[in-house]
């Protein structure tokens, strides 16, 4: 007889029937590389770049960010790959890219105007709010899976509103030339003073929206769903004449409209839409009482 001997399973040897998923993971950490990328640029002395093409080059590299956070989910799923590996990897990541660099740049903008201890505050604050946003989203997502809404504003679309004015503050400073119109120049310099002074009070408002209850459409999903009627037709002709019109300057536009609009928009819906019927009805009951022989107990 053959003597019996143990198996031994190598631990670097993938179980039976598991399959890693190397596309998706690559591109997750792709998104966690533009991140720190993005930290880098800001943070290591440059030699050939000024202080607004690093801080573009910044904005710009956390955008490739978000497009690679919103593809790799996706292609996850076309090649039924997802794993609850790829999710917590995903929130990682994110936590680079959309909690940590744009504090870096909100510092570009702002560390020459304000005390550098309030705006570390601030960072601070916008950071622990991405990850308290990135654990409640993880939390959600497995209670309630296949969600049409955001709880709170998702952190990439809060980074990519600080973003956003990076990549236009060079298109700004072009227009502060001599050669440009007086009026423009005029203009060019108030968006530039706006920009350095709002940044960090804007910082401090995206940190507290995603933390709210307040509810944000999940925009990809709508999209890729085939969820299309005119108020997405009139949406896209927005989005298609805005960037057509003004170019880099709207991506400050829309990702403003984005974070702010809806909260706007539950507070009119709130104070105005909801009161209107309770003022209606109180109208209503107290008019019989105001007609003789009407109201009055038999």
């Amino acid at each position: 007889m053959r003597p019996f001997r143990a198996r031994i399973r190598s631990p670097f040897r993938p179980q039976a029937g598991s399959r890693f998923p190397i596309l998706p993971t690559l591109i997750t950490l792709g998104n966690a590389t533009c991140g720190l990328v993005s930290i880098a640029v800001l943070t290591t002395p440059q030699t050939q770049l000024d202080q607004a093409s690093a801080t573009f080059y910044a904005g710009l590299l956390i955008y490739l960010g978000l497009l690679l956070d919103g593809v790799d989910g996706h292609v996850a799923r076309l090649a039924k790959q997802t794993s609850e590996f790829g999710i917590q990897l995903d929130s990682l990541c994110d936590a680079v890219t959309f909690g940590v660099a744009p504090v870096f740049i909100m510092l570009s903008f702002s560390g020459e105007i304000f005390y550098l201890r309030l705006l570390w505050s601030v960072g601070v604050m916008f950071t622990l709010c991405v990850l308290l946003r990135l654990a409640r989203h993880n939390v959600d997502a497995a209670h309630h899976d296949g969600q049409s809404h955001f709880r709170g504003l998702p952190s990439p679309a809060a980074a990519g509103t600080v973003a956003s004015f990076a990549i236009a503050m060079p298109s700004l400073l072009r227009m502060t030339d001599p050669s440009m119109p007086l009026l423009v120049q005029q203009w060019s310099h108030w968006g530039i003073r706006l920009i350095e002074i709002g940044t960090p009070l804007m910082t401090l408002l995206l940190a507290f929206l995603m933390v709210s209850p307040i509810r944000y459409p999940h925009v990809m999903k709508d999209w890729l769903q085939n969820r299309h009627n005119f108020y997405r037709l009139a949406q896209a002709i927005f989005v298609v004449a805005a960037v057509v019109t003004i170019h880099e300057f709207a991506l400050p536009l829309l990702f403003c409209l984005f974070a702010f609009g809806h909260p706007l928009l539950a507070l009119w819906r709130r104070w105005f839409i909801t009161s209107a019927p309770a003022v209606v009805a109180a109208t209503d009951t107290e008019m019989p009482s105001q007609v003789p022989g009407e109201g009055q107990p038999e």
